[in-house]
């Protein structure tokens, strides 16, 4: 009798270690997935979520934007994504362009299409002019409120506690189902694997 609970306690730690591996390998995927984003698109942040309602009625409140950044020079009219130190990432359009003589190099003022006067005052250290080396990418597409996942996670913490028990407990109380063949499934809980 002990060899069968020695035997069924070594199922349940092979099945725990199979979890936790499945669990790395989906976590490593979505990073793997991330950075090959970050490569093909040569911004730091391909996708952002628009969290203010400062480019309405172009972009709303939960709109997913896709970045792409290259060496092309900015234009006016172009929306891009600038940090140049906030705690999150600005989407505004470009209304103005200063290219200088000697370089490569840009000014950059910046305006929401529903905001009343330019961006100066959001600059970092009372800029006049956005330089080209904090903007994280231009606009290409986007996603018509898919984000507002991200906004309600953000804004209300509790509902992703509350999110993350859920998963926990759907993790301890599922099953192993496998077909015993003639469409009869036969379905193990992991919690009831191991004698005590």
């Amino acid at each position: 009798m002990g060899w069968i609970a020695e035997n069924m306690k070594s199922i349940h730690v092979r099945q725990i270690l199979s979890q936790a591996i499945s669990l790395g390998m989906v976590v490593s995927m979505a990073l793997i997935i991330w950075k090959g984003l970050i490569c093909i698109t040569g911004s730091e942040s391909p996708v952002v979520v628009v969290l203010s309602g400062s480019m309405e009625p172009g972009f709303k409140r939960g709109d997913i934007l896709f970045l792409y950044m290259n060496k092309d020079p900015i234009r006016t009219g172009q929306i891009v994504v600038f940090n140049d130190g906030q705690d999150i990432p600005i989407v505004h359009r470009v209304i103005e362009v200063h290219e200088r003589r000697d370089s490569k190099e840009a000014d950059i003022l910046t305006k929401g299409d529903a905001n009343p006067s330019d961006d100066r005052m959001l600059y970092a250290s009372n800029r006049q002019w956005l330089q080209q080396k904090y903007i994280m990418g231009r606009a290409v597409g986007f996603l018509p409120y898919a984000g507002w996942f991200t906004i309600i996670m953000k804004e209300k913490p509790v509902i992703k506690y509350i999110l993350v028990g859920a998963l926990g407990l759907l993790v301890i109380t599922s099953k192993e189902c496998e077909n015993s063949g003639n469409n009869i499934w036969i379905c193990k809980s992991y919690r009831n694997s191991s004698f005590i």
